[in-house]
């Protein structure tokens, strides 16, 4: 099947490319088994369990490993699966089990590398903040140290409630914070691209229409 579609796709490249001005010609990219496209420089694709993506912010720095692990799985149930029913239930299970505290302590870590040493920062970022606690608790911490951080729950801003993971309580995180600011954020690009907020994944309305842009 496979070498019907790629000797189809070289006679359509050889068509082409003969009606192209002199100097341009179309080349063939590669085969993927399913995709997605918001624009042409903005789509996601998927091969051989290899996701490829142009122009949607997906992966950040700032990212706990429970946000980036949402984002692949509910990638995964829509790209190779065909199935955001599966992609639905992946991001309600996740929020849930962040609700109810069971969410592990190693998945809810964000890594940040100071640039330059905590004192000269201007902005006072969560990562700056808890280097300051480190310090302050007797922990040698300078500029390229790798500050492990947990945000926990509090009234004050989020910088503030950035927590040393030495000193952290996985009792005690935040479950507004990771929903609101990690997961939520982390699929919201993935399911806008398919004109779906997480929200009405998440409360599951829309579904049998979001089931129809597979079928």
């Amino acid at each position: 099947m496979q070498k019907e579609i790629e000797d189809r796709v070289d006679e359509f490249l050889h068509t082409v490319n003969q009606e192209l001005p002199p100097g341009m010609e179309l080349e063939f990219e590669g085969f993927y088994e399913r995709g997605f496209f918001v624009t042409k420089k903005r789509y996601a694709l998927i091969q051989d369990d290899k996701i490829v993506v142009k122009g949607l912010e997906l992966v950040r720095r700032d990212w706990a490993p429970v946000a980036k692990k949402t984002q692949e799985n509910v990638m995964m149930a829509i790209l190779k699966d065909a199935s955001p029913d599966k992609a639905a239930k992946i991001i309600r299970e996740v929020i849930d089990q962040i609700k109810k505290g069971e969410t592990p302590l190693e998945d809810l870590v964000i890594h940040t590398q100071l640039t330059k040493n905590p004192d000269k920062y201007q902005q006072m970022a969560p990562h700056v903040l808890a280097a300051k606690k480190a310090i302050a608790r007797g922990r040698k911490v300078g500029r390229g140290s790798i500050i492990r951080y947990i945000v926990v729950k509090g009234k004050g801003p989020i910088s503030q409630r950035a927590e040393p993971l030495e000193d952290a309580d996985v009792a005690n995180y935040d479950p507004g914070y990771y929903i609101d600011n990690q997961v939520l954020p982390a699929v919201s690009r993935i399911i806008d691209s398919l004109g779906y907020s997480p929200e009405e994944i998440v409360h599951q309305e829309k579904q049998s229409s979001l089931d129809a842009f597979f079928n």
